[in-house]
């Protein structure tokens, strides 16, 4: 117990502070544990250093903002985000999300690709256990509008191999991934990660067909390639549509539907 309220605190401090100049030291310190202590347990949990951690939270708020104010100085964000000139930002960002802010800002689409990761709750089965539990509330209002639309979810077929080549070419099959479903979403689509690989897309449409149709692009690129280092390395998706029953549309129940979703697709 005592771990899980580490990690929640641990958690909340990066948010609070997000766009503070904070090393790991200062969120061990706002937890009363060690560095040592703060890392080994984050770590453990969530596959990832908390310092790491931190950065990609930041980049995940500097793309929305760049996204979502567009006449925003790149300048301006940085400085909100910790980095004092428009190269270390951009370095920054570019180590994250593989292109420049400025590539970034000319996307049509937005991904919710590393949302805030959620304390896990061990009172669930053996398979949600080994869910990494992110949030996605913000979403919430989303999904009650559209509750009578289709899900499609992607989970990436065999990322272990990939991840045993370098964790950053891991990190760039996520990014293949989550390229893939925006391109074949229709314009009021969302995409938005839901676990350490799993991926899905909220359709703005009832019709089942329609949610097939983007299923069947995504699947019709399984296969291709996407290069690492000069090593191109191929990527193969699960992908399943679905439309989870939830009477009264609670966030953790839609949130284990999906991901029994993407268990029986595979």
């Amino acid at each position: 117990m005592g771990n899980l309220i580490l990690l929640t605190e641990a958690l909340e401090y990066v948010e609070e502070h997000i766009g503070d100049e904070i090393r790991t030291e200062d969120i061990a310190e706002s937890c009363h544990c060690s560095k040592s202590t703060l890392e080994k347990v984050f770590r453990c949990v969530n596959g990832i250093s908390v310092h790491d951690y931190l950065v990609r939270r930041r980049m995940m708020r500097a793309a929305k903002q760049l996204w979502t104010e567009p006449e925003e100085s790149l300048l301006t964000i940085a400085l909100q985000y910790g980095y004092s000139t428009n190269e270390s930002f951009t370095r920054a960002f570019r180590n994250v999300w593989n292109c420049n802010p400025s590539e970034f800002r000319a996307r049509k689409k937005f991904s919710e690709l590393f949302p805030k990761l959620l304390v896990p709750v061990f009172k669930e089965d053996d398979y949600m256990r080994e869910r990494k539990r992110v949030d996605i509330s913000e979403l919430y209002d989303l999904f009650v509008s559209r509750r009578d639309c289709f899900f499609v979810c992607c989970d990436i077929k065999s990322l272990i191999p990939i991840n045993e080549i370098s964790y950053k070419a891991g990190d760039m099959a996520i990014l293949e991934t989550m390229q893939r479903m925006c391109d074949a979403a229709g314009e009021e689509d969302i995409v938005f990660r839901i676990g350490a690989d799993e991926f899905v897309m909220l359709t703005d449409s009832k019709d089942e067909k329609y949610a097939e149709a983007a299923a069947k692009k995504i699947r019709e690129r399984n296969g291709e390639e996407f290069e690492f280092e000069g090593r191109k390395i191929p990527l193969v998706l699960y992908v399943g549509v679905t439309k989870p029953e939830v009477k009264n549309l609670k966030y953790d129940e839609l949130f284990t539907k999906l991901h029994y979703a993407i268990k029986e697709m595979k």
